[in-house]
């Protein structure tokens, strides 16, 4: 992918995040170079990132959307992509913010990851919609591609979160909207592994792609991304993109069609 292409494709990803968080009924409060969207009712918790055409944002902007964010009592975060935002790095740690990460990638026009025996797609009544929303999490306490020890033991435990059924009703909503799309692999009857993707016009974000970590090692997350790409394109995405946990998951990513195009930051309080 050439300079000018990639700078294109930063573009309309710039415009997609800026789009996402309203379409899933955000409220967006304006702080000059950055945005704070706030989450109206149950749903994601969102984040602030720079507003569209922002040339960049001070240590003293991040710190009044914090106090916002803390009055409000929603996570502290932020999110921007490095390349399209270079100052905001150093804004974010001189306002006492640890920034991490993520290679920012881009499935190459016509590649199609191979799909994988035990994926399947889920719907908004699926019985197994809160087991799947519930993997990642496990798998996110636990990052890394090494095989772990959390499994389907682990899972049963965690859907005895009250909680669980206030997600699964928050996602089941959006899938019978179609303002998501989710997969899961499954076997003998348990998720193994789960993600969802995110479409906002003709371009659509994969995310919370997550194997427990006794199942990796398998081929499941990419048999999931496989699934959640066909789909997002049977809906008409030209554009299909996702942040990489870290780069041995982005070498795996690069192995079936996706190309870095830039990193994505996540800026956070230290714990």
């Amino acid at each position: 992918m050439t300079k000018p292409m990639i700078d294109s494709t930063l573009s309309e990803l710039e415009r997609y995040y800026d789009a996402v968080p309203r379409v899933g009924g955000a409220r967006a409060e304006d702080f000059g170079p950055l945005t704070l969207f706030v989450q109206e009712g149950e749903g994601w918790p969102y984040y602030a990132r720079p507003a569209l055409g922002s040339n960049g944002a001070t240590a003293a902007d991040m710190e009044r959307v914090l106090d916002r964010q803390r009055e409000l009592g929603v996570p502290e975060a932020f999110e921007w992509v490095a390349e399209t935002s270079p100052a905001l790095h150093a804004a974010a740690e001189e306002a006492g913010l640890r920034v991490h990460a993520h290679p920012l990638m881009v499935l190459e026009a016509g590649e199609e990851p191979p799909p994988h025996p035990e994926v399947r797609l889920l719907d908004a009544g699926d019985p197994l919609l809160a087991a799947a929303l519930m993997v990642p999490a496990l798998a996110f306490s636990a990052p890394g591609t090494a095989v772990g020890e959390a499994g389907p033991a682990e899972l049963a435990a965690a859907l005895a979160d009250p909680s669980v059924e206030t997600r699964r009703a928050s996602v089941s909503a959006r899938l019978a909207a179609g303002t998501s799309g989710m997969a899961a692999a499954v076997r003998d009857g348990v998720v193994l592994c789960s993600g969802m993707f995110n479409p906002v016009g003709d371009v659509a974000e994969v995310v919370g792609v997550g194997t427990l970590p006794s199942a990796r090692r398998q081929g499941l997350a990419l048999g999931v991304t496989a699934a959640l790409v066909a789909q997002a394109r049977a809906r008409g995405a030209r554009t299909v993109f996702l942040s990489a946990g870290d780069e041995d998951v982005a070498r795996i990513y690069r192995r079936v069609g996706f190309q870095r195009v830039g990193t994505a930051l996540i800026a956070e309080p230290s714990p």
